[in-house]
């Protein structure tokens, strides 16, 4: 997966973009704080370095909301759909599809190119942590039933009529859904009681 951008960094880039566009100018950085719910200046300028070493941005410290979007990263917005679980698999929607969606969030371009069907889940749980997904983290999918040995899913487990987030492997007649937490156990299912329901392309950090 690609490097990625905490959901703080999302908010502010947005609104920069969404700020030029009605504007024809950058946003200055109280601007930028008071838009995105942020707690000092400070905090902001720690986040506009992020993304300026990211090259989201480029910045002229000695002038005045002198921000400039970086045109060669392109975006696109995707669907929240919902929540998964990174730990003891919940209940989720049957196949995700809602006529209504609680958020969305911008992911570079090329992270859903050739791929159909892409939408976001919010993780709830730690059993990934060691993968660097954690709980409020949120990971995005291409909706699909293809996997291979050691992909990260989304697998619906039938019977339990449950999802959970996990790295999954073929193992015999088995198929293991593995945590990425040492602390956690593996969940064992015949083959046919688990449908891949999409496959992580990308993780924005909740941080």
């Amino acid at each position: 997966m690609m490097k990625t951008l905490s959901a703080k960094q999302q908010s502010i880039l947005r609104f920069i973009r969404d700020f030029i566009r009605e504007h024809d100018y950058p946003p200055s950085i109280r601007d930028i704080q008071e838009a995105c719910s942020i707690s000092s200046t400070s905090v902001v300028d720690y986040n506009l370095k992020a993304l300026e070493r990211l090259g989201h941005i480029r910045r002229d410290r000695e002038v005045s909301r002198a921000i400039e979007l970086v045109g060669r990263r392109k975006s696109m917005s995707v669907p929240v759909v919902g929540q998964i679980a990174a730990g003891i698999p919940i209940a989720v929607p049957e196949t995700f599809e809602h006529q209504e969606f609680e958020d969305d969030v911008d992911v570079p371009s090329e992270v859903a190119a050739g791929h159909d069907n892409v939408f976001a889940l919010r993780v709830k749980g730690t059993s990934m942590i060691d993968a660097l997904v954690n709980d409020g983290d949120i990971v995005v999918l291409e909706g699909t039933s293809a996997w291979q040995d050691g992909d990260m899913v989304a697998a619906w487990i039938k019977s339990k009529e449950e999802t959970t987030l996990k790295r999954i492997y073929h193992e015999g007649q088995r198929i293991r859904l593995q945590p990425a937490n040492t602390t956690m156990d593996p969940i064992y299912a015949s083959a046919d009681d688990v449908e891949v329901q999409g496959r992580v392309l990308y993780r924005i950090g909740n941080f």
